[in-house]
């Protein structure tokens, strides 16, 4: 009888419920403590992202030391102008694409990188001087093959010249779409520029199999032509004046009026 009673079906029950209460305790106080030591890696993970698309980052540094060197600053898309309004060491643009207050829709021609909704505001990072940055950082993210690709993209201070691409977050095939983490393809984006000659807002730079002789041009992947077109597509709009088009215009009519005025010292010392 007493084993009968043991094995009965109310107490195998009990002990099953019991056994799920004492493992959701034990996991949800791991998660919780364990938290804190999360967000720090993922931190960590973030800066040394921005660090590698700079070319500054090297195995075994200290990242915290390299990155005192970088200022992060929040820009509002809609106009291309810095803003007070959000703190940048804080501020998530990717979570406040939720907020339909903070953020607006794309649809059609306007959303070449398949979003559906972007943040207003955006963080980019300076290289040195933020007033006159050797390098510009910033986040870029599309739709690949299989979904969200999110990376970083590095300017030249001119806002037009190529420092170098990364992805930290992709779900590409290995081998194929994956590929867009290969050193040898990223190396491919050095010196490229953005912007034609004429000082168009329309970005010019694009991924083509075959090409990339071109100054806005770099080669494809192979086997992997959807990818490397969510590649295209995501730099056409964070690039054009729906992204950060407007704030990269800034630094190029500051090159060109700096040119401008180094023409001028020349012939006024030409006609002494």
């Amino acid at each position: 009888m007493a084993a009968t009673s043991n094995n009965s079906i109310k107490k195998i029950l009990t002990v099953a419920f019991a056994l799920c209460i004492v493992c959701s305790v034990i996991v949800s106080t791991a998660a919780v403590a364990l938290r804190p030591m999360q967000q720090l890696n993922q931190e960590l993970d973030r800066k040394t992202n921005i660090l590698n698309v700079a070319n500054l980052y090297e195995p075994g540094m200290d990242v915290e030391a390299a990155f005192g060197g970088i200022t992060p600053r929040v820009v509002d898309l809609r106009t291309g102008e810095y803003s007070d309004q959000h703190d940048p060491a804080t501020f998530d643009g990717f979570e406040a694409r939720r907020d339909p207050a903070a953020s607006r829709t794309l649809s059609g021609e306007r959303d070449p990188a398949g979003l559906s909704r972007v943040e207003n505001f955006a963080t980019v990072y300076l290289v040195g001087d933020p007033d006159q940055p050797e390098q510009i950082i910033l986040p870029i993210r599309g739709q690949g093959l299989w979904g969200l690709m999110r990376g970083f993209l590095s300017v030249e201070g001119d806002g037009n010249t190529i420092v170098g691409i990364t992805y930290y977050e992709h779900s590409e095939t290995p081998g194929l779409g994956a590929e867009v983490n290969n050193p040898r393809w990223q190396a491919q984006w050095e010196g490229k520029r953005v912007f034609d000659e004429e000082g168009s807002l329309t970005p010019a730079i694009r991924v083509a199999k075959g090409s990339g002789s071109g100054e806005h041009e770099v080669d494809g992947l192979s086997g992997a032509t959807l990818t490397a077109n969510g590649v295209t597509n995501m730099l056409q709009f964070w690039l054009s004046p729906e992204g950060f088009g407007e704030y990269l215009a800034k630094f190029r009519a500051g090159v060109d009026q700096g040119d401008a005025e180094q023409a001028d010292v020349e012939l006024e010392a030409e006609g002494a």
